[in-house]
């Protein structure tokens, strides 16, 4: 299998390219992003760019792949629903309608939210946005389309937001959240389960499918034939 990782240098994105890395069946992992990925592995290629709207550019080297994990995201916070909306529907729709053209066969895995407002018509902004694009990837033509949604994510095997404030937070609240995760493991999921979850979201037949939170981990769990 080749994998597509689109914001491998957040942490979310850090957890799904540590799981590729490491997965037997994949030969090949692409992380696209601006920012290069402080690791050194013989599957890994990185693909520099510094604008994802020119992407089309790059096109001879997106093919033939199997899935794409994007990661990609920004906070709404202090941001107007246009700006927002340009970046998380517009930036997304416009990468996942080329790889649609490229590789009809990939599936499709992106890493939305807790709460998306699958009816567009909610009273929180972000939420909209999300479920517009959420409902809009349903609509493009790949093998499978799984919808993520998250809510509190632990960091694992030394991975880190990017997000100073995030970093903090972690650092704070890690023996909480560990403990949490021991009483009740589907209260939050962990860079590990979702990168686990994604491949074997990649593994299956295909569909369109949302993945809530307390889906995460059974499908992380599932085992590999």
């Amino acid at each position: 299998m080749k994998v597509l990782i689109f914001g491998a240098t957040g942490m979310v994105g850090q957890g799904a390219l540590r799981e590729s890395l490491a997965a037997p069946d994949v030969s090949h992992v692409t992380a696209v992003g601006r920012s290069p990925v402080e690791l050194a592995h013989p599957k890994l290629e990185q693909l520099a760019q510094a604008d994802l709207m020119e992407l089309e550019s790059r096109a001879d080297e997106l093919q033939g792949y199997d899935a794409c994990f994007f990661c990609l995201g920004v906070s709404s916070f202090g941001m107007s629903e246009e700006a927002y909306s340009q970046i998380t529907y517009g930036v997304t729709l416009h990468v996942a309608g080329l790889l649609s053209r490229l590789n009809p066969q990939m599936t499709f895995v992106y890493v939305s939210g807790a709460n998306t407002d699958s009816s567009e018509k909610g009273s929180s902004m972000w939420a909209r946005v999300k479920g517009k694009t959420e409902n809009a990837l349903t609509k493009l033509p790949f093998k499978g389309v799984y919808l993520f949604r998250p809510g509190i994510i632990q960091p694992l095997q030394g991975l880190r937001s990017k997000t100073p404030s995030y970093r903090y937070f972690y650092y704070l609240a890690s023996p909480l959240l560990s403990l949490i995760r021991w009483i009740t493991p589907s209260a939050i999921v962990t860079t590990e389960s979702i990168g686990k979850a994604m491949l074997n979201a990649a593994r299956q037949e295909g569909g369109r499918t949302i993945v809530e939170a307390r889906d995460i981990l059974p499908l992380a769990s599932l085992s590999v034939h």
